[in-house]
């Protein structure tokens, strides 16, 4: 395996962009009966619904499929879907037998995943997707620039038979002491902050069903972070409690409880199911204890035409911008945590 650092996705891929003619975009392409075809087994993707569907199904049915599919094929005689699964459903519908394919052999599961999502990315936009797909993507993204050694032909095959016009280039050709880390890179190319791009990494840890929930709204996607903490034994006890409780939502701060619930070792379904309902709630900090401040702290910094609302206000100020600072630092600190790296 090549121990050369990625410097951009065109490093992983390969630079030469191809311009393919008709002969070299079918070259390989075979027809396989559509009953031997199973879709991805980590498909991150929602399938077309709605009038999208039915655009597809009868475009299918006037014109066939022109793009071929790209699979793999698995252990038991069928052939896995990484590119063309929407193609497939729709295929079905339109009551095809047969679909025009190109088989990849000895793939890592990798480089299949990734596949599977740059094929999806170029035929929809990144805003286009939902929270969970963007974690997917963002994850898949971030693992394949951390990687080395990736095969540089699969993404211009994939840029050929999907017939786009360029490629988006994923990283700079800056020198090497400015390179930017893989965060970074990932984060320039979908236009995130480096916060926005830790907060996907750690959506991605959820499982399905909290995944689903962020998309639909029932978990911000702060309180998804805090969640992805959990182990995945713990992500399903909490999830089987939601599920359980009609209409539930689980807010930051119930997902902050239990988050330190489960580092606690304390989370148990009693109590995931207490901080759900809102029957726990964060104990409310104690007032400090009342004491005086010395004499010799007031004369260091106030003189005597000082009168005692005007000491009063300026040490409030000074407490506001003090506590202020704190919480950046503390913000500054938990890039590097919400990672987990």
């Amino acid at each position: 395996m090549s121990k050369k650092k990625l410097q951009s996705f065109e490093d992983m891929f390969g630079k030469e962009m191809l311009e393919a003619d008709e002969k070299e975009e079918t070259a390989g392409v075979i027809e396989l009966d559509i009953d031997i075809l199973v879709p991805f087994k980590a498909h991150p993707f929602k399938l077309y619904e709605g009038q999208r569907l039915d655009d597809m199904v009868e475009s299918i049915k006037e014109l066939g499929i022109i793009i071929p599919i790209i699979v793999r094929p698995t252990d038991d005689g069928k052939y896995e879907i990484l590119s063309g699964h929407n193609r497939v459903n729709a295929g079905k519908i339109a009551g095809l037998e047969k679909i025009p394919t190109v088989i990849k052999e000895d793939l890592t599961d990798d480089e299949a995943f990734l596949i599977v999502t740059e094929t999806n990315l170029i035929q929809r936009s990144f805003t286009d997707l939902t929270h969970s797909e963007r974690a997917s993507v963002i994850a898949s993204r971030h693992e394949a620039m951390k990687s080395q050694g990736v095969r540089s032909d699969l993404f211009n095959e994939i840029e050929r038979l999907s017939k786009t016009d360029e490629i988006k280039d994923f990283g700079t050709s800056a020198p090497m002491g400015r390179r930017l880390e893989a965060r970074e890179k990932v984060g320039k190319e979908y236009n995130l902050s480096k916060n926005s791009i830790a907060r996907y990494l750690r959506i991605s840890k959820l499982i399905k069903p909290f995944q689903s929930c962020i998309d639909e709204g029932k978990i911000p996607i702060r309180g998804g972070v805090d969640l992805s903490y959990l182990q995945e034994e713990e992500q399903q006890l909490v999830y089987s409690v939601f599920a359980e409780i009609k209409g539930a939502k689980i807010d930051m701060k119930k997902a902050e409880l239990i988050r330190s619930a489960s580092k606690n070792k304390e989370l148990t379904r009693k109590i995931a199911a207490g901080i759900i309902q809102g029957k726990i709630k964060k104990k409310k900090k104690g007032r400090p204890s009342h004491f005086k401040l010395k004499n010799k702290i007031v004369d260091k910094f106030f003189t005597p035409k000082h009168k005692s609302k005007e000491i009063e206000e300026v040490i409030e100020k000074a407490l506001a911008l003090y506590f202020s600072q704190q919480e950046e630092n503390n913000s500054d600190d938990m890039k590097g945590e919400l990672i987990g790296e």
